[in-house]
């Protein structure tokens, strides 16, 4: 019983997973975020944190709703689900960020994608640095119903527990609605992207 293939048939999995979400919702979204001027998730991550300096967090990360076609085909199952979060150094100082992907279903939030979010607040709070969000949503993901609302609840309270605690930066990159407004209004200091 040698494990070779099992093994090889995951790197090559592995492999291609890293690569799609990489790509967020694809060439095409891709494309039109960049027709309207707009720039991705990973290139605005790019453009803030020092080079070289910005580790991904939950990179595979995907939805798991099973309601209204989220799970008819890989092309509905996006690694990633929407956001890019980590940490990094800006100007050499560690900082942790969220940037949503509007080429994702929007840059719409799940209950996953609220989750990844939650996660990088509260590695911020326990180190005391900074969180950036860079918003670029539609608000909460119908298809997912009362879990996307959980995850702005969620959300919500860590942007109290963490107000005047740490500081707490929001960037309104996009046509944002709902949660993806709501959120930005609690944390200290909010930029509007024309």
């Amino acid at each position: 019983n040698d494990p070779s293939p099992i093994k090889r048939h995951f790197r090559t999995r592995l492999t291609s997973t890293k690569q799609t979400s990489l790509l967020g919702g694809g060439h095409a979204r891709i494309a039109k975020q960049h027709a309207r001027g707009s720039l991705t998730a990973r290139e605005r991550i790019d453009l803030l944190f020092d080079d070289q300096s910005f580790r991904e967090l939950d990179a595979l990360v995907t939805h798991r709703c099973q309601d209204f076609g989220m799970q008819e085909d890989e092309s509905t199952i996006i690694p990633g689900d929407g956001v890019v979060v980590g940490h990094g150094l800006i100007h050499g100082r560690r900082v942790y960020c969220f940037a949503q992907d509007f080429t994702v279903y929007g840059g719409s939030l799940g209950e996953s994608h609220a989750k990844k979010i939650g996660k990088v607040m509260d590695m911020a709070l326990r180190v005391g640095a900074p969180v950036i969000g860079l918003n670029d949503s539609g608000g909460a993901r119908i298809q997912e119903g009362t879990d996307s609302l959980a995850g702005y609840a969620d959300i919500f309270q860590r942007n109290v527990d963490a107000s005047g605690v740490i500081p707490q930066i929001s960037v309104v990159m996009g046509p944002c609605a709902g949660g993806a407004v709501y959120s930005p209004a609690m944390t200290d200091f909010i930029f509007m992207v024309d």
